[in-house]
């Protein structure tokens, strides 16, 4: 999931990833936080958290920033979810049960759920909305999600029908979905935790558009109110039946454009919970009284992509040259120290310490590494192909704390490659969004992916697939490689995890040699909480649990 700016550890052997095996509930159980916090609070307040104007209505199918994502996971439920430990929970799934060889899963459902409107949610509540995600004249940004389900590749015909469905999905009966994968997907049953996979009611196919300005979902809170660019609310669902429960009485998202300003606002009470302390307050938030500090290892990708459309940077042997070159300019190690106070980790590979499938040692992860030498010889040997001129420019969008590390890597590449090099600021979140969406933008911009389930396959085919690219996902930068889709399909048909671990990493050496992004750090997990706040917790995604968070 996009982040604006952006965990406890994951247990590395994942029920749902550890093996093909039918996964079936066993009853669920909420997070819960400390008893003795727990008896303080009345569970009737309302919780304030900072965020972002969303860039598009409330579609889960059609949103890939978190700022909409952030209210869309608390307003709906899917078939699975995990909790803040790494465990997985069935939710509206009874069970989820893989043929042989991963290429076709029965998934039966729990009687008695219900959208907040009433509505009950079946298996048509899941076919339908994943069909009109699919179908090319929507145009949801997730749709490509659906690229791994069988007829997904008709429904890019612009002559689709509206109304067509995915051929690889079968409604047996009310309670019952057969899903036809185009190839062996042994993760589908985690992929199945990203909200592209929620159902949605048939009140939603009368006006997208509409619906997403006041969703009816079925999680754990129902949509109260929007106020563009003020705040978001949201409250508790009563009739709520999964693992999410809330302890709270609802959720204010407040729009903050300033992260001082939200900070102020959490030491003086008037904010909850703050995902991320701004760079302001680094040295300081740990001893500072007014606040309840969380630091922990974190799941968030940060970095900087550099589009194929940009000159001297395409996919082949000099774009790769100059794209190592960057890499090897920036000294992460000093970025990450003195400016961020050593809260973030910098990258080694594409995913994050906290999959199973990480690793530090895999071929060209030098290409990661400060050498400002060899980024000196292989910009040369670039300029020997097709020599550079002009300036270098990294957007960001200046609503949030990007200034420091873009001008620290473009001095870094001022200073190391001789070449002109600076930021780009847009204005806000959105601003930049919507450039990069429509492709209208000619520079290279900052990144950011919060983890959406816990595979390193989230970090890859939603950011580097073909599939993804052109608008129909997060590939921003539009790269396509045919080895890569080539090496995460055979990654992906590997029912043995030491195989599929090895698969994932043999797709990652070819990321690490084309650099599709600029790898800079992980996020690690740098929050605050008021102090009159307790049962604050984070989950694999680096945001806060806001359900179990009381008052």
């Amino acid at each position: 999931m996009v982040s604006r700016k952006w965990g406890v550890r994951l247990i590395a052997g994942l029920a749902a990833a550890a093996s093909l095996v039918s996964v079936a509930g066993c009853g669920n159980s909420g997070n819960s936080g400390d008893k003795k916090d727990s008896a303080k609070a009345s569970g009737d307040a309302i919780i304030k958290v900072d965020n972002t104007e969303p860039q598009s209505p409330l579609v889960p199918a059609n949103t890939n920033e978190m700022g909409g994502g952030k209210v869309i996971r608390y307003l709906f439920e899917g078939l699975v979810s995990y909790d803040a430990k790494g465990k997985q929970h069935m939710e509206v799934a009874k069970s989820i049960t893989p043929n042989a060889d991963a290429t076709q899963y029965t998934i039966k459902l729990n009687d008695g759920w219900k959208f907040t409107n009433g509505e009950k949610v079946t298996a048509s509540s899941f076919a339908d909305a994943w069909s009109y995600a699919a179908n090319v004249k929507n145009a949801q940004k997730q749709g490509s999600r659906m690229s791994i389900i069988k007829g997904y590749d008709e429904m890019q015909d612009p002559n689709t029908p509206a109304d067509a469905k995915l051929s690889g999905l079968e409604v047996i009966d009310p309670l019952t979905l057969q899903v036809t994968l185009k190839s062996p997907d042994s993760v589908f049953p985690i992929q199945l935790a990203h909200q592209s996979f929620f159902p949605l009611p048939s009140a939603a196919f009368k006006d997208m558009k509409a619906f997403g300005k006041a969703p009816i979902g079925d999680g754990p809170y129902k949509f109260k109110s929007w106020q563009p660019n003020t705040d978001i609310m949201v409250v508790k669902n009563p009739d709520y039946r999964g693992s999410r429960k809330a302890a709270n009485a609802g959720i204010d998202y407040r729009v903050y454009t300033n992260e001082d300003a939200a900070y102020a606002d959490l030491q003086s009470g008037n904010l909850d919970v703050m995902e991320e302390v701004p760079q302001s307050a680094l040295k300081t938030f740990r001893t500072d009284s007014s606040v309840k500090a969380f630091v922990q290892p974190g799941s968030s990708y940060q970095g900087f992509i550099i589009p194929e459309s940009l000159p001297h940077f395409a996919l082949g042997k000099e774009g790769n040259l100059r794209r190592q070159a960057i890499s090897m300019a920036i000294n992460r190690k000093q970025i990450v120290s003195k400016i961020y106070q050593n809260t973030k980790t910098p990258s080694t590979d594409f995913t994050s310490p906290l999959v199973p499938e990480h690793s530090a040692k895999l071929k060209n992860s030098g290409n990661l590494q400060y050498n400002p030498t060899k980024a000196k010889e292989l910009w040369k040997q670039a300029d020997e192909i097709s020599k550079f001129t002009g300036s270098f420019k990294i957007a960001y969008n200046s609503d949030a704390a990007h200034k420091p590390w873009v001008d620290a890597v473009s001095n870094s590449l001022k200073n190391t490659l001789g070449i002109d090099a600076s930021g780009d600021p847009y204005p806000t979140f959105s601003d930049i969004r919507n450039r990069v969406t429509d492709r209208s933008i000619k520079t290279a911009f900052r990144s950011g992916w919060m983890l959406d389930y816990p595979t390193a396959e989230d970090y890859m085919t939603p950011l580097y697939a073909s599939s993804s690219a052109d608008g129909h996902g997060s590939n921003d930068g539009d790269y396509k490689n045919p080895q890569f889709d080539a090496a995460l399909d055979k990654a992906l048909s590997q029912t043995d995890v030491a195989k599929r671990t090895a698969d994932f990493q043999a797709a990652q050496e070819i990321l690490l040699d084309d650099l599709p992004s600029i790898p800079l750090w992980n996020e690690d997990v740098a929050a605050a909480a008021s102090t009159k706040v307790s049962n604050v917790h984070f989950d694999y995604t680096n945001l806060p649990t806001y359900n179990t968070v009381t008052k």
